[in-house]
């Protein structure tokens, strides 16, 4: 069966793998190559946000954060930029505990918040090197025998056995879909200053996630923002954001700035659709701000549904 996925970003990539290692001849089509996309700008860490519904998405994020684990104690993480690293979120009021906390056995909340937080949660998560992990899923991918092609369509192929959408806000265009809309994040790269344990605060929202060789600190949350340029002042007062969370950053270099929209909707949209010229397309897009955390789980659902 002749496979077309649409999108080259995390999500994509990681359909193509599961497809391709299934038996699958697999082609990526994208606008963006890999490194161009919003997942190469995410932090990343695995964490639910901005995303819909809860209880899918927990069956998805358990199923991703098996496999990151897997990656980080199998994998050598030069390759892979897969690790387990402990962390911490602040919040600023006494909350109910998290719903994703069922896949997070180690999680434990904190005894004491320091000012101005009141509340807050410690658990080990992957932290996942963006440009280092799409770089290995495509050298994967490309190894079971797929392609990845620039190529910017207007409209969802219908010349394949089965097309896979994977375009995320791309989908207002190739699935006629106006209720997904882009929410700007924008961060900073820092000079490694010898960080290892992430932090996240919920004011901004703050996060500081650090890396083998930086430490990407943001963030922001604009809704129908499609301006994808540096903002200086809001860089400035997420650098001051992050220095108040973390002190040890206040003499850290800058080595660039980054903006990535996200693609939120409603809902995650995972389901097949039979067109009228007969062809399937398995929808796959509208992950929020969680485009790596559900990417495995995810891409695991399209794999069970293509031969529906």
């Amino acid at each position: 069966m002749r496979v077309l996925v649409i999108g080259a970003g995390v999500t994509g990539l990681t359909v193509g793998v599961r497809l391709v290692e299934a038996g699958y001849d697999v082609h990526v089509l994208a606008r963006e190559l890999p490194q161009e996309t919003t997942s190469a700008v995410a932090a990343a860490i695995w964490y639910p946000y901005l995303v819909q519904p809860f209880d899918r998405v927990l069956g998805w994020s358990e199923a991703s954060l098996r496999e990151f684990r897997a990656l980080a104690e199998q994998e050598d993480p030069e390759d892979t930029g897969v690790v387990m690293r402990e962390g911490v979120e602040l919040v600023g009021a006494r909350t109910e505990t998290p719903w994703w906390v069922p896949a997070v056995p180690d999680w434990k909340r904190l005894e004491f918040t320091p000012p101005p937080y009141r509340d807050g949660w410690t658990f080990t998560t992957p932290i996942i090197e963006m440009p280092r992990y799409l770089d290995w899923l495509q050298r994967r991918f490309e190894a079971g025998g797929g392609t990845i092609t620039r190529m910017a369509l207007s409209a969802l192929p219908d010349h394949a056995d089965l097309v896979v959408n994977c375009s995320g806000l791309g989908a207002r265009l190739l699935g006629g879909d106006d209720e997904i809309e882009p929410v700007r994040g924008q961060v900073l790269r820092l000079a490694q200053v010898g960080l290892t344990r992430w932090m996240l605060a919920e004011d901004g929202p703050t996060y500081v996630v650090p890396r083998s060789r930086d430490i990407v600190v943001g963030g922001s949350e604009e809704r129908g923002a499609w301006d994808r340029r540096p903002d200086p002042e809001l860089a400035e007062q997420i650098l001051a954001r992050a220095v108040a969370l973390v002190p040890e950053l206040a003499d850290a270099e800058v080595l660039g700035h980054r903006v990535g929209l996200r693609p939120v909707r409603p809902t995650v949209r995972l389901e097949p659709e039979k067109l009228s010229t007969g062809h399937k397309v398995i929808h796959c897009y509208g992950h929020g701000g969680s485009g790596v955390t559900i990417s495995w789980g995810c891409a695991d659902e399209v794999l069970s549904l293509v031969d529906l």
